[in-house]
């Protein structure tokens, strides 16, 4: 595959620009780790909104959906839809939290909350398993991506397209240890706008062309059952093929409902987490912190999903005989059949972005956790280096370069990597029954450090134990590990003593969560200021906000298949859940 001269500037414009703006933030990421990793505290929420959900669009989320789509229709999609649920009890539940928390980094709250060895044997663990091993895996399936991407659109050899991706990753690697949080979220916000540009773009084109015949041609060539926006309660586990009509099966519908309590999972953490966490606590305050993660949830499920999906259904019409294996290269066919001149620069473009915006967050995410958590904690505590200033310089120095090893790490992990589905899958159900601590740390006293210990630890043996014993697939294998982890951090929890009373008062003197706080002295409560957000009101802004959502994302659907009559129904739902929680959140923020 060639590209013309102007697609060629269309990319170097794209990767001067990039680098433009790391070199003009350098100097706000130089005076400490704050500004280095949370931009000072300063972002506005529609910022950071912007740059979590360009975080999550990365050069892999437009073929996973594609193969999800080619699977089993757009029903496929609750892989990741049922997400939103958790997403928006971050929301109204989490997100002012984490800001009040005024903290650095997920592994600095477990010493906030907890107190003794455990909860710096946690720290420290979590540092590594987060902010290293599992960061690398993210990092490796996002390249392996852009791998895929660039060695079958330019039919290029498989090890020459890794050397592409390599020197795509100095560079960003580059910026992002130059700028620190402004350069990236800068950076994100720009390429979101181009992704998202290239997407719509490509599937105008695909939809309008001749061997699709619009979106009447589209529906006249697929089962009416591909289209269905929820599963089927006839298909089994859900793995159907096109003369099954291509419908999610009820059993993994089901599983899939128990992924956003549940499982842990890079940009869903259940009570918020990750590199979400980081925005939130990057922001203003609380209000822009509420703000911010409320956009990130619309904006992610209501403008992102459509584009993919269209596509996904025209490769199925397009390239019929496709391998399972091979299903989401549909994705990049297309780029390389239907778009002209111009225009291939510009989606190629949309899929770097999509990348070096996922690649940025997660080298600054992990090297905040390495740095905060690890280095600073452990082997170069406060104090060490006498001079403040330079101790600070020390910090930043730190971040620099170990942003460069995750880099590096990175890139080997990419060649040990064969499918992406499969580390998804690991990632899923080696995290599965951790969610429930991760939300109810904040609002019960009675979770304590070996509760989350015992929570994160666990479903790695029964992954393998419901795998490589049992002989379980999923969904079974999910259900099994969930099951058992939660009992067993419950047992664990009261077979082991709570925190420490003065622990709980000072977690609850910072942070002022509500809920379920016992131990905590009645004088305490009844001396912190009321929260505006009662339980109840908490409770009803993330149901109408969720349901606001999803309605909003089926009447989007309906618009574009022209199924006029549900797409008013879905608009009616939409507005009128917008009334409720506009009404409430403008009278409590």
């Amino acid at each position: 595959m060639h590209l013309s001269l102007f697609d060629w500037l269309i990319i170097i414009a794209y990767l001067f620009i990039s680098l433009a703006v790391g070199l003009y933030f350098r100097k706000k990421a130089s005076r400490s780790i704050t500004d280095f990793f949370l931009g000072g505290r300063s972002f506005p929420w529609y910022l950071a909104g912007i740059s979590m959900v360009a975080t999550t669009f990365a050069a892999d989320t437009p073929l996973a959906v594609t193969e999800l789509v080619a699977k089993n229709g757009i029903s496929g999609n609750w892989l990741w839809w049922n997400m939103l649920i958790g997403g928006m009890l971050t929301v109204f539940f989490f997100s002012r939290l984490w800001r009040r928390a005024e903290i650095l980094t997920e592994p600095e709250f477990i010493e906030l909350r907890y107190g003794g060895r455990p909860a710096a044997l946690l720290r420290g663990f979590k540092a590594v398993h987060l902010g290293f091993f599992m960061n690398c895996l993210i990092i490796g399936w996002v390249n392996l991506a852009m791998v895929t991407v660039i060695e079958v659109f330019f039919e290029l050899p498989h090890f020459t397209a890794i050397l592409l991706v390599a020197g795509i990753m100095a560079l960003t690697a580059f910026y992002s240890a130059l700028s620190g949080l402004w350069g990236v979220a800068v950076t994100d916000a720009i390429q979101f706008i181009i992704a998202m540009t290239g997407c719509i773009v490509l599937a105008v084109i695909v939809v309008n062309s001749d061997a699709v015949g619009g979106i009447e041609g589209l529906k006249e060539k697929l089962p009416e059952r591909t289209f269905s926006f929820f599963p089927s309660f006839s298909t089994g586990d859900g793995i159907s093929d096109l003369g099954n009509s291509l419908t999610l099966g009820i059993g993994s519908f089901l599983a899939y409902m128990c992924i956003w309590w549940s499982s842990w999972y890079p940009g869903n953490e259940p009570g918020g987490g990750g590199y979400v966490a980081q925005r939130i606590m990057s922001t203003k305050n609380e209000k822009h912190a509420l703000l911010s993660t409320l956009l990130f949830q619309v904006a992610n499920y209501c403008l992102r999903p459509w584009p993919w999906i269209l596509v996904g259904l025209c490769t199925l019409v397009l390239y019929p005989g496709l391998p399972d294996e091979e299903k989401r290269l549909g994705y990049v066919y297309a780029m390389r059949d239907f778009l002209p001149a111009g225009l291939k620069g510009l989606m190629l473009v949309a899929f770097l972005a999509a990348y070096m915006s996922t690649l940025s967050t997660q080298l600054n995410w992990g090297t905040s956790y390495l740095v905060n958590d690890l280095y600073k904690r452990f082997i170069v505590p406060p104090g060490t280096i006498r001079i403040p200033v330079e101790e600070m310089k020390h910090y930043v120095t730190a971040g620099k370069m170990i942003t460069i090893g995750l880099m590096v790490v990175s890139l080997f992990v990419t060649l040990l990597i064969e499918t992406i589905s499969g580390v998804w899958q690991f990632i899923i159900e080696c995290g599965a029954g951790l969610g429930l601590v991760l939300i109810l740390r904040w609002y019960w006293w009675r979770i304590n450090a070996w509760s989350e210990i015992g929570a994160t630890i666990f479903p790695f043996f029964y992954y393998a134990f419901s795998k490589f014993i049992l002989g379980l697939e999923f969904p079974v294998s999910f259900f099994f590990t969930v099951g058992l982890t939660t009992v067993s951090w419950l047992i664990l929890t009261y077979a082991t003593a709570p925190e420490a009373p003065a622990v709980l008062k000072n977690f609850y003197q910072r942070v002022k969560p509500g809920g379920f706080w016992k131990k905590i002295p009645k004088a305490l409560l009844n001396e912190s200021p009321p929260d505006p957000f009662t339980f109840r009101d908490l409770f009803i802004c993330w149901i109408s906000a969720t349901a606001m959502t999803y309605s909003i994302l089926f009447m989007t659907g309906d618009i574009i298949l022209k199924n006029l009559y549900s797409s008013i129904v879905w608009g009616l739902v939409a507005a009128v859940s917008f009334t409720i929680l506009y009404r409430k959140t403008a009278r409590l923020l």
